[in-house]
């Protein structure tokens, strides 16, 4: 009887060492997540948001980009790359713009029924874990991976269209590790993952500062870098109207012979 009980003791005290991980739930790891960026409170005072900082797709192909946000759901983004400038805009309500200098012909032109449909998800900056039941969010707790040499938990999201996305909290800091899930290349869903790395403090609110993202197994990368988080500042409402289309750039005139 003895030999059977040094036997179970290691066992028990295995189950006991792995019964705290096993036994959190969704909502408290979402909770811890929460508090880890400031908490509920403090992520819902934010009522205007702006990034700006540099976006890389790969060599010789970066520049500029500034991201204003501002409740509920009104978004506009800029992106200059070769001193051609990109131009999203949506009104929180039914209407989105889209200006792209790198198509024939450039003009404004309204964001199709598919680009509404899932502009939201970018102009949410509560993100999709506040009140997630309300907007109509399902996630389930799959179990936990390293990501970079940090045991994290992975939450399986379905949202409220069906799309199905992964997230990755570290099990120490409850901070988001990683995110993948698929992204609209060319009408085509291609698996895309993105890491988040250097937290800082924004007014009391954690945000990452360097995005690095890629589609797994391309050489599809993207790099965004914050500069500066602004939060709470004046953003008048005509900035989330039917933009225009930006000047075009000043061409220097050759120099006249003497």
């Amino acid at each position: 009887m003895s030999h059977i009980c040094r036997r179970l003791l290691p066992l028990l005290a295995l189950l006991l060492i792995a019964l705290p991980a096993s036994a959190q739930s969704v909502d408290e790891i979402i909770t811890s997540y929460i508090n880890a960026r400031g908490g509920v409170d403090k992520i819902k005072s934010v009522k205007t948001e702006r990034v700006t900082g540099t976006i890389s797709f790969g060599p010789d192909a970066d520049g500029p980009f500034v991201v204003q946000r501002k409740r509920p759901l009104k978004m506009h983004m800029e992106i200059t790359l070769s001193g051609q400038t990109l131009i999203r805009v949506y009104d929180g309500k039914s209407s989105g713009w889209i200006y792209n200098p790198f198509t024939p012909n450039p003009s404004v032109k309204p964001m199709s029924e598919f680009e509404l449909d899932n502009i939201g998800d970018e102009a949410d900056f509560d993100g999709p874990f506040v009140d997630y039941k309300e907007k109509g969010n399902k996630i389930e707790l799959i179990g936990k991976e390293e990501i970079q040499g940090s045991p994290a938990y992975k939450l399986k999201l379905t949202s409220k269209a069906g799309d199905v996305s992964f997230f990755y909290f570290d099990v120490s800091t409850a901070l988001l590790l990683k995110w993948e899930g698929n992204r609209k290349i060319n009408e085509k869903d291609v698996p895309w993952e993105s890491f988040f790395h250097d937290f800082r403090d924004v007014n009391g609110l954690k945000y990452p500062f360097l995005v690095e993202s890629d589609a797994p197994g391309t050489d599809q990368t993207q790099r965004i870098t914050a500069s500066k988080i602004e939060v709470n500042l004046p953003l008048e409402d005509s900035l989330f109207q039917k933009p225009n289309p930006p000047a075009a750039p000043a061409v220097s005139e050759a120099p006249k012979p003497n």
